[in-house]
């Protein structure tokens, strides 16, 4: 496998409206292999950080096997609009494709919907926002995103689920300017006999100045990786 750290911006596959996508450059990560790797999952559009990808249609097997299993760990950083009631806690809210709208679609809590569940650790707060760590136990779509708006802390940058409360309001961000999502961490038991592999992605540029804002530094992050 490879994991690579994506940029914010990028959508992984082909969209109806064309333009670039990350598909069209996996050709370059053959390695000597007689095809190109493939996604192992996915990232939306403007989340950064560790993507997993398959070389060989063996791996994306045994890949998928371990995500649907829900063995492997993903751990996202965002900086979200206002402060959690509590300083950690877990999000339980059914997510289900509301497809019945004008104009596109999105995801929308529905008891009836696809169990979904976050947990969430409040890293620092400042200025009426919060830098959480977050813990997806499910692999739904837009998941991390709708959950935080459940909670009251929309994600810094996100006009779908936030709106212009969580890009104008906390002044670490500006109207047009990336989601402040990052798939910081993913732990993959890949060898049952060996420890899990672990990859961190750094901070990424459009996260940078928010982070300091709620006292990240690169010592701090030391202390966190470590935590």
């Amino acid at each position: 496998m490879l994991v690579i750290d994506k940029p914010a911006g990028i959508p992984v596959h082909a969209g109806p409206g064309g333009g670039p996508h990350l598909e069209h450059w996996l050709p370059l990560l053959r390695f000597g292999l007689p095809r190109p790797p493939a996604l192992a999952h996915r990232l939306d559009r403007d989340t950064s950080g560790c993507l997993v990808l398959g070389r060989h249609p063996k791996a994306l097997r045994r890949l998928g096997a371990l995500f649907r299993e829900g063995k492997i760990e993903k751990v996202y950083w965002a900086v979200v609009a206002g402060i959690p009631a509590e300083p950690q806690g877990v999000i339980n809210a059914p997510l289900r494709k509301d497809t019945a709208r004008r104009v596109g679609w999105r995801m929308e809590i529905d008891a009836a919907g696809q169990h979904a569940v976050t947990e969430y650790r409040v890293l620092a707060s400042a200025e009426g926002c919060s830098w959480l760590e977050l813990r997806p136990k499910t692999g739904r779509t837009h998941q991390i995103r709708v959950h935080c708006a459940a909670l009251g802390c929309p994600v810094v940058g996100d006009p779908t689920y936030g709106g212009p409360a969580s890009l104008n309001r906390t002044g670490l961000n500006r109207t047009g300017e990336p989601l402040q999502l990052h798939a910081r961490t993913i732990s993959i038991p890949l060898y049952p006999a060996r420890p899990a592999i672990e990859v961190t992605a750094p901070v990424p540029p459009h996260m940078r100045a928010a982070l300091a804002k709620l006292g990240y530094t690169p010592a701090a992050e030391t202390e966190l990786l470590h935590a």
